[in-house]
């Protein structure tokens, strides 16, 4: 098979190197192999590749973290045949930067009916993570006020959706008059542009002083301190990721006086310390898609052979939904 190999760790478009002839993977007990249809890229892809994320493979290894494909073999106690749509995650190191991937029987789901493959390969992280934040972890409840940075991103669009699904007041924020006007057409009820505007000014305005009852924070940095200043009262900051690429602190006599929560949301912890709850999320996520309450958005789509530069546009911040590759 063909594919990108990482042999040392830096910058993806250093260290990622094409192969021609990549052995095909073969499936074990419980696994299936894949043919890949697409490939979603994801923040965490680039810090794999430079040694940063807490989950450090063995060198070399291949990139990809979710998948959607067709199942071309199968091994005993496969949860999929030969011939099944299906989404997932590869093992970590042996991901889907290929023309065919692995999947462990827990991490194989179907892939949803009328979905596209971008579509596909790119709801399952994304749209979990966001479930798993407002649900999980945030409690959202209808009626309450959410607060969603990076809006027109990858995880921001996903939470837009299901926010407003739930029943909240969706306020997004931006930076751009075509991200502000994206995260409108994705159901936000307000936007503020903090390319051009006073965030923490504007959000206060929008809420009438009290600020926001659950903040949906992929960004952290200069925007998590703005959170601290727009939570309200007994109100929960989700702390999603770090994309600013600055860990913010979180000083404990604010969290006292404002009493407000800081809640991590390490969505991929879950397969380990509470396995059944993905499959749980992937039936309300699949219910909420056949409504279409929720429509995964994908902003662009390159060859699988353009995965460094889909990289590099997914770390200049300046994409809008999934970016997803296509052997």
């Amino acid at each position: 098979m063909r594919g990108w190999r990482v042999h040392e760790l830096g910058e993806p478009a250093d260290v990622l190197a094409w192969h021609e002839d990549l052995p095909d993977p073969e499936p074990g007990a419980g696994q299936v192999l894949v043919r890949v249809h697409a490939v979603a890229c994801n923040f965490p892809d680039i810090l794999v590749c430079q040694g940063k994320y807490q989950e450090k493979p063995p060198l070399p290894f291949t990139p990809g973290l979710e998948i959607a494909g067709e199942v071309v073999a199968a091994g005993e106690g496969a949860r999929a045949a030969v011939g099944d749509r299906v989404i997932g995650t590869p093992p970590m190191g042996h991901g889907g930067y290929a023309e065919l991937a692995l999947l462990d029987a827990e991490a194989t789901l179907p892939w949803p009916s009328g979905m596209s493959a971008g579509q596909a390969a790119g709801m399952f992280i994304t749209y979990q993570t966001g479930y798993c934040a407002l649900h999980r972890r945030g409690r959202l409840q209808a009626g309450e006020t959410l607060l969603v940075h990076a809006a027109a991103g990858g995880v921001g669009s996903a939470a837009v959706q299901l926010g407003k699904a739930a029943g909240a007041r969706v306020i997004g924020t931006a930076g751009g008059a075509e991200k502000c006007a994206l995260a409108k057409e994705l159901g936000a009820d307000e936007v503020v542009d903090y390319a051009a505007e006073d965030m923490v000014a504007r959000v206060k305005e929008l809420t009438g002083g009290r600020g926001a009852d659950v903040i949906f924070d992929p960004v952290n940095g200069d925007v998590f301190d703005a959170s601290r200043r727009l939570v309200a009262f007994e109100g929960r900051i989700l702390v999603i990721g770090f994309v600013a690429g600055r860990f913010a602190d979180a000083p404990t006599n604010h969290i006292l006086v404002k009493n407000y929560e800081v809640v991590g949301v390490h969505w991929g912890f879950y397969r380990q310390m509470d396995p059944r709850r993905i499959p749980e999320w992937q039936d309300a996520l699949n219910a909420l898609w056949a409504r279409r309450e929720i429509d995964p958005l994908v902003g662009v789509e390159l060859p699988l052979r353009e995965a460094p530069e889909a990289l590099r546009r997914l770390a200049s911040r300046g994409t809008t939904g999934k970016v997803v590759l296509l052997p």
